[in-house]
C-alpha cells in the first residue's frame, strides 16, 4: 500500500474569539470523517495583513476569517482554493463565502418575544455593521408582520473599544429607554450590546425582565453569564459553519464547484432569566404560560392546566386565542417540539429517548408532530444542523 498523501490546509482564524473555536470544531469533524488534511493554524491572523508570511510554504487550501481581503486576493492570483468566513456582505468572485443568516437570526428574536405575549418592541445595534443591520431587518420584519412597530437605536461601532465609549453608549441607551413604553422586548445585535443595555437598565432603576426584556445574539458564555440576570441569547450554529466551510474547501481542492454564498441557520434561543417572563395583562394566562413552560414535557394536559388556573377549559382557550392567537394545546406542543430540537442538536440521544424526555408516548408520534410543525422529520433536522452526525 502506498503512503497516504495529506493535503496541507491553512486556517486563518483568531482563537481568542470564542466563536472561532466552535468553527474549528466543525472543520475538524469534517476532516476526521471526509478528508486527509494537515493543518497550520494562524490564530493571530498575521497572514491576513501579510500574505507573503504565509506563502513561504505551499498550501492546498485556505480557510480565512478576516476583514482584510489581501490574503484571499493573493489566493486567487496563485490559484489556491480559499473559503471566506467573514460575516460581511462584500465578497470576492471565485471565493465561496459562508456567513450566518442574520435575517433569520432577527426572525428568531422576534418570534421569541411574540411567543411571550409582547406588544412593545425595540432593537439596539450598530449602524455601521451590515450583520447588525440584517439582524435588525429580520427582527423588524417579524414583529411588523403581525401588526406591531419597533423602536430602533443604532450607533457607529468603534475601531477600538474603550471604557469611556462603553459609558457613553450606556448614557445614550438610558435616554432612549426613557422614551419607550413598558414592558418592552428589546433584541440586541449581539451579546456585548445586550450586556451594555442590561447595565443601562439597572442604572435607571428598572428591572430585567419584568420591565425590560433583553435578548442577545451569539450565546458567548463569557458574556451571557456576566450579566445580572443572565442573558438569553440566540446561538450561531458554529459547528455547522465550520463543517460546511471544510466541505466547501474540499470541493474546491478536488476541482468541484461550490455555491458562491451560503447562509448558516441559527439555533433556537437559549432562554435565561433576561427574557424568562410573559408580557400579558391577564394574570390567568400569565400563570398558565409559566406552568406550560415548566411542565409541558411532563405530559401536561389542557384539562389539568385549566383546573390549576381555576378556569374552565373553554374560557382558558378563549383567553389564549384573544391574547396569544393560539390555543393552550398549540403552546404545549410548541414547547415540546422546541425541547426536542435542542436535544437533537445538542445531544446524541435516540429519537425514543427524546420522545420520553419531551413527554411523547411514542417516538412515532413525536416524528409526526415534529414534521407537522417544522416541515421536516427529526432525522433530517438533525442531519441538516449537525451535518457530521448520522
Amino acid at each position: 500500500m502506498g503512503q497516504l498523501e495529506y493535503k496541507h490546509v491553512a486556517l486563518v482564524l483568531q482563537t481568542r474569539l470564542p466563536e472561532n473555536v466552535g468553527i474549528l470544531e466543525g472543520i475538524a469533524s469534517y476532516e476526521h470523517s471526509h478528508a486527509d488534511w494537515t493543518f497550520f493554524l494562524d490564530d493571530q491572523i498575521v497572514s491576513a495583513r501579510d500574505p507573503e508570511w504565509l506563502f513561504t510554504r505551499e498550501w492546498d487550501g485556505i480557510i480565512c476569517r478576516s476583514t482584510s481581503s489581501l490574503l484571499m486576493e493573493e489566493c486567487l492570483k496563485r490559484g489556491i482554493p480559499c473559503v471566506d468566513l467573514e460575516d460581511e456582505k462584500s465578497k470576492l468572485p471565485g471565493i465561496p463565502k459562508l456567513r450566518p443568516d442574520n435575517m433569520a437570526i432577527g426572525h428568531t428574536g422576534g418570534e421569541h418575544f411574540l411567543d411571550r405575549g409582547y406588544r412593545n418592541f425595540a432593537f439596539c445595534g450598530f449602524s455601521s455593521e451590515n450583520w447588525s443591520l440584517d439582524r435588525r431587518r429580520g427582527y423588524v420584519e417579524a414583529v411588523e408582520a403581525v401588526g406591531y412597530e419597533c423602536s430602533i437605536m443604532e450607533t457607529v461601532y468603534p475601531k477600538v473599544l474603550a471604557p469611556k465609549w462603553d459609558l457613553g453608549e450606556q448614557a445614550l441607551m438610558q435616554e432612549w429607554l426613557e422614551t419607550l413604553p413598558r414592558p418592552i422586548a428589546i433584541m440586541c445585535c449581539n451579546d456585548m450590546r445586550a450586556l451594555q443595555l442590561v447595565e443601562a437598565v439597572h442604572e435607571m432603576g428598572l428591572t430585567v425582565p419584568e420591565e425590560v426584556s433583553i435578548l442577545g445574539v451569539n450565546n458567548e458564555t463569557c458574556r451571557v453569564q456576566l450579566a445580572h440576570p443572565a442573558l438569553s441569547s440566540i446561538p450561531v450554529n458554529l459547528f455547522d459553519w465550520g463543517f460546511k466551510a471544510a466541505t466547501a474547501l474540499d470541493c474546491l481542492i478536488n476541482g468541484h464547484d461550490y455555491p458562491e454564498e451560503t447562509y448558516i441557520e441559527p439555533l433556537p434561543v437559549v432562554i435565561r432569566r433576561s427574557t424568562d417572563t410573559y408580557a400579558v395583562d391577564d394574570p390567568v394566562i400569565a400563570n398558565a404560560l409559566k406552568i406550560i413552560h415548566a411542565e409541558a414535557c411532563k405530559s401536561l394536559r389542557v384539562d389539568d392546566l385549566a383546573r390549576r388556573v381555576n378556569v374552565s377549559r373553554s374560557a382558558l382557550e378563549r383567553r389564549f386565542r384573544k391574547l396569544l392567537r393560539r390555543t393552550p394545546q398549540e403552546e404545549i406542543r410548541a414547547i415540546k417540539i422546541n425541547r426536542a430540537k435542542q436535544l437533537l442538536i445538542e445531544t446524541d440521544k435516540s429519537l425514543a429517548e427524546i420522545a420520553e424526555i419531551t413527554g411523547f408516548e411514542h417516538p412515532e408520534y413525536l416524528s409526526v408532530m415534529f414534521k407537522r410543525l417544522t416541515g421536516e422529520p427529526p432525522r433530517d433536522f438533525r442531519q441538516r444542523l449537525r451535518p457530521g452526525e448520522h
